[in-house]
């Protein structure tokens, strides 16, 4: 099959392709390399934003590019703001998408307005980005996705395309609950792939200290929790500096984050989350330890019994401070964590694996 991959989310649709391509498919990666991180793509729509002429820039670089995505067998946009455009300029490259090629299939992976209002409404989850049980979240972090998203044009086009493509993945356990009540019938469930040929173990053994690695996007690190984890386990290397180490990457290009994450053993990711994302998913592929999203859930939709090589933790400084103090006291465990970490990864998210789900999914919608 000829199939198009639109935008990027951490190396999600590149490393798709790498799965797709190794299975004979003929495959167009068209992203802005998701802005700082600069992933791999065949055509780049990176835009600048600053000045009138980087506007005209991108959109002549879009102009050249919209006559390459057409005939293709299946395409598949990252989410609905698939463009550094606003909403509704997008209906109409949607449209112009439709058109001109076979299936189009939307993507599941993060923020969007069906991720906003069914946390909001309905609350499918005990904790999310945006409530903790019944309780809205009403910090000013949280409060800005919601203005972005809900009662606005991004709304509606989100809800167009929900409508009207072919089908929807979802590549995590809570963007799956979001969508499943409307749309259940439509929807697929599909882990995020991970090149495990390009992906060794490289976490070293415990000898002495535990090294915790952190990883941190200034403007969301409020709004995934890291402000909270970075409290914790700045306390912890404080409260026993001789037995643990902090390496802190501050937005940098994601080949910079992987070396700096080489030489680690825990990493911490995403406090609100139930599942592992790609980050995470990529330290787990090393070796590294997750401390993060690992809830019950997580393990079921995959159906996984035996495997837990996450360490849960609950939306709290408290909780993460005792889930790694209890990691420091220990550290025999980092070794066994370790090789079921790969082991997951080995098991449900080798990228040839998820592409062949991708490919079923595509062929029967």
């Amino acid at each position: 099959m000829k199939i198009l991959l639109l935008g990027e989310y951490s190396n999600v649709h590149w490393t798709l392709a790498e799965g797709l391509r190794a299975l004979g498919h003929t495959v167009c990666v068209a992203s802005n390399g998701d802005f700082w991180k600069n992933y791999k793509r065949d055509i780049s729509l990176e835009r600048t934003l600053g000045s009138k002429f980087s506007t005209l820039s991108f959109y002549a670089k879009l102009a050249f590019a919209l006559p390459r995505f057409r005939g293709y067998d299946i395409v598949q946009i990252i989410n609905p703001m698939f463009l550094e455009m606003k909403a509704e300029k997008l209906f109409r490259i949607y449209d112009y998408l439709r058109k001109h090629n076979g299936k189009v299939f939307t993507g599941a992976f993060g923020m969007d307005y069906y991720w906003v209002s069914e946390c909001r409404e309905h609350k499918p989850l005990r904790y999310s980005d945006f409530n903790f049980g019944d309780d809205l979240r009403t910090d000013s972090v949280a409060m800005r996705e919601v203005y972005d998203w809900v009662g606005t044009s991004k709304q509606s086009l989100n809800e167009y395309i929900a409508k009207d493509c072919n089908g929807i993945i979802a590549g995590l356990y809570e963007y799956y609950v979001c969508y499943n009540r409307l749309y259940s019938k439509k929807l697929e469930f599909i882990p995020f792939p991970i090149n495990l040929e390009q992906v060794v173990r490289t976490a070293p053994v415990v000898k002495d200290k535990v090294k915790f690695f952190i990883g941190i996007s200034k403007e969301r690190s409020v709004y995934k929790g890291t402000d909270i984890m970075l409290c914790a386990v700045k306390q912890i290397c404080h409260d026993f500096p001789n037995d643990c180490e902090l390496r802190i990457a501050e937005s940098v290009p994601f080949e910079e984050y992987q070396k700096m994450m080489d030489s680690s053993h825990v990493i911490l990711d995403q406090l609100y989350s139930y599942t592992p994302a790609m980050n995470a998913l990529l330290a787990m592929g090393k070796g590294l330890v997750i401390v993060g999203g690992g809830e019950e859930e997580n393990y079921v939709i995959l159906g996984e019994k035996n495997l837990r090589p996450i360490i849960n933790v609950l939306p709290n400084e408290e909780d993460v401070y005792d889930k790694l103090k209890r990691l420091v006291m220990n550290k025999s465990e980092i070794k066994r964590l370790s090789d079921e970490s790969r082991l997951y990864i080995e098991k449900y998210h080798n990228h040839i694996s998820v592409a062949q789900k991708y490919l079923s999914f595509w062929s029967e919608k």
